[in-house]
């Protein structure tokens, strides 16, 4: 899975950098779930007082998605004899 960061200014013009965001397919049933997490997770951080300058977004996701659903969106295929 690719995963992309963003990096952006607070409302205060403190600089943030949100990593671990999945990129999906067009056609994936997880693309408009998380877009509007994201939207959400970016709108708590520039409401807060004092922001970090580094979040995980696929910490926030673990927080907030049902465990099934958070398995599926970032699924590890085993691979066989360590290859």
């Amino acid at each position: 899975m690719l995963l992309k960061s963003l990096e952006f200014k607070t409302i205060v013009g403190q600089k943030v950098k949100v990593m671990e965001i999945p990129v999906l397919e067009e056609d994936s049933p997880f693309k408009f779930m998380i877009q509007v997490r994201l939207q959400t997770f970016i709108t708590s951080i520039n409401k807060e007082s004092g922001p970090k300058k580094c979040y995980s977004f696929r910490e926030y996701l673990k927080k907030v998605m049902k465990w099934p659903d958070y398995e599926k969106l970032f699924k590890v295929d085993e691979l066989k004899n360590n290859a």
